[in-house]
């Protein structure tokens, strides 16, 4: 063997922390993609105001939007401080 060859080492593109953050973020967007659901009614001829209420007009597009928060946070952090 070759004293040249240099062991090829799996380099993560992100740090451990970065990770952390990015699942969080994954987790808040899965959680207010989950409250947007449902709300429909199961007879077409009657109409179902339970599709305007808080949670799926304003909780559910913001914990949205914070996960995206979360994931830009996530790839701007720095690992190294």
């Amino acid at each position: 063997m070759s004293k040249d060859k240099q062991t090829s080492k799996s380099v993560f593109l992100f740090g451990k922390k970065n990770y952390l953050f990015m699942f969080i973020g994954i987790a808040f967007i899965a959680i207010g993609f989950i409250m947007m659901s449902g709300g429909g009614s199961d007879d077409p001829a009657v109409f179902n105001e339970a599709m305007y209420n808080f949670q799926r007009i304003r909780l559910a597009p913001t914990l949205v939007i914070i996960g995206l928060a979360i994931e830009i946070y996530a790839i701007l952090l720095n690992p190294s401080k």
